[in-house]
């Protein structure tokens, strides 16, 4: 397999990315290694609405295989088949994801996709990408099995106008729709403990306590 490019995002660590994409507005850059920085080879692309992107999960390598992992969203602490969930604990590390092409820019290192919808890890290798197709990908009568028993779940989000103040507009946005879907591992529910979770320049932290997550503390970091 070859690394064909690599998305940037604002996420520079696992804690805080969305558990599927597209369910929070997360913008993120494809940028193509060397050998395919040829424009010829997103002819027609912009024609698209979303694009599947098929990527490695390089920081979840493992060399032993489990046939059961323990979805988070279950509360960690029911297995399923690792083939009935989307875990990145895989017998070969290959993810897939759905994203919004939003727009493509030529520079001088050659095509860049500007998309929405990530979640990846900043850096994270991209081995293909492929235009979604409505026509063959989209199935309004499919089931979603034992994810849809959480599928509405979300926590009430609230940060303090004077952290707020401190936030770009369009990272706030963001922000709110990342925390609403619960960071959080499924198995705490400690309304006393601290998380902490980095989003761009910021580092957010955050307690959770009766469906309400209140955001504490912000620092802004220099990137």
């Amino acid at each position: 397999m070859k690394i064909i490019a690599r998305i940037r995002t604002p996420f520079h660590e696992k804690f805080g990315i969305p558990r599927q994409s597209g369910l929070a507005s997360v913008p993120g850059e494809i940028r193509f290694e060397k050998p395919y920085r040829n424009p010829d080879a997103l002819r027609g692309i912009e024609g698209f609405s979303h694009l599947w992107l098929i990527f490695s999960f390089s920081e979840s390598v493992r060399e032993a295989f489990s046939p059961t992992v323990r979805p988070p969203r279950l509360g960690g602490n029911r297995k399923m088949g690792v083939f009935a969930t989307r875990s990145p604990f895989r017998p070969n590390a290959i993810g897939l994801s759905c994203v919004r092409l939003e727009r493509v820019e030529m520079t001088e290192d050659g095509p860049v996709l500007h998309v929405r919808g990530a979640d990846l890890l900043d850096g994270t290798p991209i081995l293909d990408i492929k235009p979604y197709l409505p026509l063959a990908d989209c199935h309004p009568e499919a089931t979603g099995g034992f994810a849809e028993a959480v599928a509405d779940y979300a926590l009430r989000v609230e940060i303090p106008d004077a952290i707020k103040e401190r936030i770009a507009p369009e990272d706030l946005f963001v922000i709110y729709e990342i925390l609403s879907e619960d960071p959080r591992p499924s198995y705490q529910d400690d309304a006393r403990r601290v998380y902490h979770m980095d989003y761009a320049r910021y580092s957010l932290s955050f307690s959770v306590s009766e469906g309400v997550l209140t955001v504490t503390d912000l620092k802004i970091n220099e990137r």
